[in-house]
């Protein structure tokens, strides 16, 4: 008595069970075969007509390229920072009239300049040309306002400056 009359199975089903999981392998052996292929054919691409030692040089050099970009962004962050808060100081804004101060004078020879940072802070500044000679005076501006009365023509500038673009 055999160990198959003894578990009470036919030998014919162990055979067809065997020959099943035999065809059910060479089904995987093919499906995997044909991903090996794929596989080569992308590291072929990937790989182009370098070796390995070339390929590793190859991403060293972008590796080094890519810090030296991010040392470039930090030092160019640092200076656009410097830049903004030197930009609160300079003069932004500006307004220019020309004008004759003395009828007998042609040419508009005098004029009124006002010059002012972002918080409108800055100066009027107003030449007056005649014959005699050329007298200028300067006025401080903050917060748009002057603590000295404006000539017409340096109010005219001050405006300008104010409505700057």
């Amino acid at each position: 008595m055999g160990i198959c009359d003894y578990l009470g199975i036919d030998l014919e089903y162990i055979v067809l069970g065997l020959a099943g999981v035999a065809a059910l392998l060479f089904l995987l052996l093919i499906i995997n075969m044909c991903m090996i292929g794929k596989l080569k054919k992308k590291y072929r691409l990937f790989m182009g007509d370098t070796d390995a030692k070339s390929l590793e040089e190859k991403i060293e050099q972008r590796l080094e390229q890519l810090n030296d970009l991010v040392e470039s962004h930090y030092t160019n962050k640092e200076k656009i920072e410097k830049l903004e808060g030197q930009m609160n100081v300079t003069f932004q804004k500006i307004g220019l009239v020309k004008y004759d101060a003395f009828n007998e004078m042609g040419g508009k020879l005098s004029f009124s300049l006002a010059l002012l940072n972002e918080k409108d802070d800055g100066f009027v500044i107003n030449a007056m040309h005649s014959r005699e000679g050329c007298y200028t005076y300067i006025k401080e501006i903050i917060a748009g306002k002057s603590i000295i009365v404006l000539a017409s023509e340096e109010k005219e500038a001050l405006d300008m400056a104010l409505n700057y673009k």
